[in-house]
């Protein structure tokens, strides 16, 4: 930095009116120097914004000024925001009218004499999907209990239930876990029949009956909505373990 411009720039810092210049003219070098030396300058001294000007394109045509660049940032970053907070309120209400509606499914199944009959004819209408079905693998295959395999002879219906290859259940919905809601749903046909062509989300929710055949229940809805993928995978699971307890009175 020069004394020049300290002498010149320095009383204004200060709040006091500028000094009569003497001598040659400040070079923008010198002031860029006092600048960079008193990064509180313009500051102290917002009226100065008012004859700069602005320095849209500091950098060229494909350069936009800093400022106009981190407010459109901001912008965006809101907005973006603003859409989460609006995507987590629908799947909030989403996931709350499921709820309702798997407690109407459950009273279906309290009275129900034919669970798989009423899993497959009642239930998608109650819950506003296109399909619900019952899975069981192969008795004697493996168990879903630990250390145990599945009887030679099960308890399940012998109709209404569809068979599924062994180790399917656990490929489905994973291990360690009660249920799954997929968006990128994989063996359709198999779990949705003749309703697949119409589903863009489906769920799947382990059957944990007593006996310990590996059995799933399988939901697909043409509608997204139906299933919410934040708020659904409680409830379902919840469904699963009521369609076992129907299963096994």
């Amino acid at each position: 930095m020069t004394s020049r411009a300290a002498n010149l720039l320095d009383p204004l810092a200060d709040g006091q009116g500028p000094v009569a210049a003497c001598g040659p003219a400040l070079t923008a070098e010198e002031v860029a120097a006092y600048l960079r030396d008193h990064p509180d300058f313009l500051t102290k001294n917002p009226d100065l914004y008012r004859s700069l000007s602005a320095p849209r394109r500091v950098h060229g045509e494909n350069m936009a000024d800093h400022m106009v660049a981190m407010v459109a940032a901001e912008r965006a970053r809101t907005r973006q925001l603003e859409a989460e907070v609006q995507a987590a309120i629908a799947d909030g209400r989403a996931g709350a009218a499921l709820v309702l509606r798997v407690r109407l499914a459950v009273l279906a199944l309290m009275r129900s004499r034919d669970i798989p009959e009423t899993v497959s004819q009642e239930l998608p209408a109650l819950l506003r999907v296109e399909s619900c079905a019952i899975f069981a693998e192969p008795a004697g295959g493996p168990s879903f209990l630990p250390g145990r395999r599945a009887p030679a002879e099960t308890s399940l219906p012998r109709h209404g239930v569809r068979m599924l290859p062994p180790g399917s259940v656990a490929r489905l919905v994973g291990r360690g876990r009660d249920a799954r809601v997929r968006s990128e749903i994989t063996d359709a046909e198999l779990l949705h029949a003749e309703a697949a062509p119409l589903v863009t989300r489906d769920a799947v929710a382990r059957v944990p009956l007593w006996c310990g055949t590996p059995c799933l229940l399988a939901l697909g809805a043409r509608d997204a909505a139906s299933l919410p993928a934040r708020q659904a995978v409680t409830t379902i699971a919840f469904l699963g373990r009521a369609v076992a307890a129907a299963l096994s009175r």
